[in-house]
């Protein structure tokens, strides 16, 4: 059977989940019940085969999961805001409404890509020309640079992690590793369940940001041109690719347990410990709510299991077919040596 990926992120007092084309977010609202909101969401590599071209689908499913992320994240926020829209607002005031809304999110999106490039490629880029006055080395300028802007990247993750709005969404995003864990172990969903395993993911988004910065490095290596200016805006259309590569990547630590994976996984990982908390158990009851919302996991882990099964099946089978033709061959040996004398 096909395994299923699940993804997701924290938002305000809730987590989303996604599962191809579905994607739900569970938020605990001030009164302490659940409100989950599920909606289809078709990506541009199910229209477009383009767009499912290695590399190409890494760029498009970081645009796609940015404007999702985004949208979720206003939504969670309604809930915490004053003067929530009510029963009696006028369909046109509620079109108006959400209007403004898709607005806003698209510019939310533009400050949110903009502030990323300038503070993590061209602050580091702009800091590497006073390093290159001193060292006519580009490999070694460009070592320094990706340093400079891994040191960034993680002053930005510590600074936002003292944040105490923050911490919450944190604990939100350990919950949500915890749930997408226990799914995959085929464990039941129950907050007591999901409580046991790890606050920890290989396909974290935090592992995607920390890969693009050091596969940036590799790339920015080969960048040697005279022009300051010309080695900014190569830098700046690299963007795209590294971000591709570093999607297939992480979509293969994800399916691989080897001794070279784990290695490329163990920095992402430990960032994850700044930007993961250990959950409260209604936490987690949000995290299950969302998946519940894109996924019956109560048939799929039995799927699962059946297909476990049959596998073991299989092997033993092939083990006993194995083993009786090996009884045949020595027993033709023995009767072939009987006739010989």
């Amino acid at each position: 059977m096909e395994r299923i990926y699940i993804g997701g992120q924290a938002v305000i007092e809730g987590v989303m989940m996604k599962n191809k084309d579905q994607y739900a977010v569970a938020v605990r609202k001030p009164d302490q019940t659940i409100e989950t909101k599920v909606e289809i969401y078709e990506s541009l590599g199910e229209r477009i085969p383009f767009f499912r071209i290695p590399i190409v689908r890494g760029v498009v499913n970081f645009i796609e999961s940015l404007v999702i992320g985004m949208k979720t994240l206003t939504y969670s926020a309604s809930f915490y805001e004053e003067g929530e829209e009510t029963q009696e607002d006028s369909q046109a005031e509620k079109a108006a409404k959400k209007g403004g809304e898709n607005i806003l999110m698209f510019f939310s999106v533009m400050i949110s890509v903009i502030l990323a490039v300038g503070l993590f490629i061209l602050l580091p880029a702009w800091i590497s020309e006073y390093i290159r006055r001193g060292i006519d080395n580009n490999v070694v300028v460009a070592l320094l640079e990706g340093v400079i802007r891994l040191a960034i990247f993680l002053l930005y993750v510590f600074a936002i992690s003292q944040m105490k709005d923050i911490k919450r969404v944190f604990m939100y995003h350990g919950a949500e590793h915890k749930t997408i864990n226990c799914l995959e172990a085929g464990v039941p969903l129950t907050p007591e369940n999901v409580m046991k395993f790890s606050r920890f993911h290989k396909r974290c988004g935090t592992s995607f940001l920390f890969l693009v910065m050091i596969i940036s490095i590799l790339f920015f290596m080969v960048i040697n041109v005279d022009s300051a200016v010309l080695r900014i805006v190569l830098r700046l259309l690299l963007v795209p690719v590294i971000a591709g590569v570093s999607y297939e990547v992480l979509r293969l630590a994800g399916k691989n347990d080897s001794l070279i994976i784990k290695i490329i996984s163990a920095p992402g990982l430990w960032v994850q410990r700044m930007t993961t908390r250990e959950p409260e158990l209604d936490m987690l009851e949000v995290a299950i709510a969302s998946v519940e919302g894109v996924l019956d996991w109560r048939a799929y882990q039995e799927d699962l299991r059946q297909d476990k099964t049959e596998k073991a099946q299989e092997k033993a089978e092939k083990k006993h077919r194995a083993s009786e033709k090996h009884a045949s061959s020595e027993k033709n040996a023995e009767e072939a040596a009987e006739e010989d004398e």
